[in-house]
């Protein structure tokens, strides 16, 4: 098929090697325009935007796809199908209209739950013991088409990370399974709705006063990036991982000399944190020359 494929992070990269090893002509691929980052500010390409070019596939970066010229554009490219993973714009109907068969969506939920902008890290926060990848036939709604193929994924005890990973493997293989044996659309049920709303910062930081179970799929959700942080010593530090205690205080309690702190209920000690500046570390790593004294309370 000629496909024009559209995605910026990491997850969507696996899909477009998928297309491109399964065979299919990818004719363009759309990406977010390149943005400043690190230290120096400098421009950087996206993920999908340095991997296209590698494969000698032309790269579009267009701001928005509402003027009538860029639409005019897609429409050149005479496509059959749009393949869509991550790609951060909205797809106004002239788009989504414009390949002989529409576009799909490679969405990192089990639909309807978690339509929207952060479906790993709501499914985390929320405490869902599965997740996964629903293939998806796009419409003007937000993730609201109808289903293609579903695939399952345990996420227990992972971080946003991890799940992300694994989720990016296993779209693209759903990707290419429904393209080789399409099945007729599913529409999604009326019951079982949620929405993954993007993740404003002030939820990235630790509030001491929730239960433990909470803080520590907290630190999951936002590993490695941005990650969940607190105070202590006037620094900002990142919780990467933890695990729960039993131990009871007040809440933001430091209990003993590994860190363990208390939480609004039980408790919980870190197991990697991350100073500003530096790699990520043990708690043991943290406390040489940083003294955090049993009975601190933390804000």
């Amino acid at each position: 098929m000629r496909i024009v494929f559209m995605g910026s992070p990491e997850f969507a990269v696996p899909s477009l090697d998928a297309l491109v090893e399964a065979g299919h002509d990818v004719v363009a691929v759309y990406s977010q325009p390149p943005r400043p980052a690190g230290r120096g500010k400098g421009e950087r390409r996206t993920a999908v935007h340095e991997r296209a070019e590698e494969l000698g596939i032309e790269v579009r970066t267009p701001r928005t796809l509402r003027d009538a010229e860029e639409q005019g554009r897609f429409r050149a490219l005479d496509a059959d199908l749009g393949v869509v993973a991550a790609y951060g714009l909205i797809l106004p109907l002239p788009i989504l209209e414009a390949p002989k068969v529409g576009c799909v969506n490679v969405h990192a939920s089990l639909l309807p739950r978690w339509r929207g902008a952060a479906p790993i890290q709501r499914a985390i926060l929320a405490g869902d013991e599965t997740s996964g990848v629903t293939i998806m036939r796009m419409d003007e709604g937000l993730d609201t088409g109808p289903m293609l193929l579903k695939r399952e994924l345990d996420i227990r005890g992972k971080n946003a990370g991890q799940v992300t990973d694994a989720m990016a493997g296993l779209g693209a293989d759903a990707l290419i399974e429904w393209l080789a044996r399409p099945k007729p659309p599913v529409p999604q049920p009326g019951d079982g709705v949620s929405y993954a709303a993007k993740i404003d910062k002030a939820q990235t930081r630790i509030d001491w006063a929730l239960p433990a179970a909470e803080i520590e799929r907290q630190a999951r959700a936002f590993a490695p990036v941005p990650g969940a942080w607190f105070v202590v010593n006037g620094e900002r530090v990142k919780l990467l991982a933890a695990e729960l205690g039993v131990w009871e205080g007040a809440p933001g309690e430091v209990l003993d000399d590994r860190l363990t702190i208390a939480c609004g209920a039980g408790s919980v000690r870190p197991l990697k944190v991350q100073r500003a500046g530096r790699g990520p570390m043990s708690p043991d790593e943290l406390l040489r020359g940083f003294a955090v004294p049993r009975g601190t309370i933390l804000p």
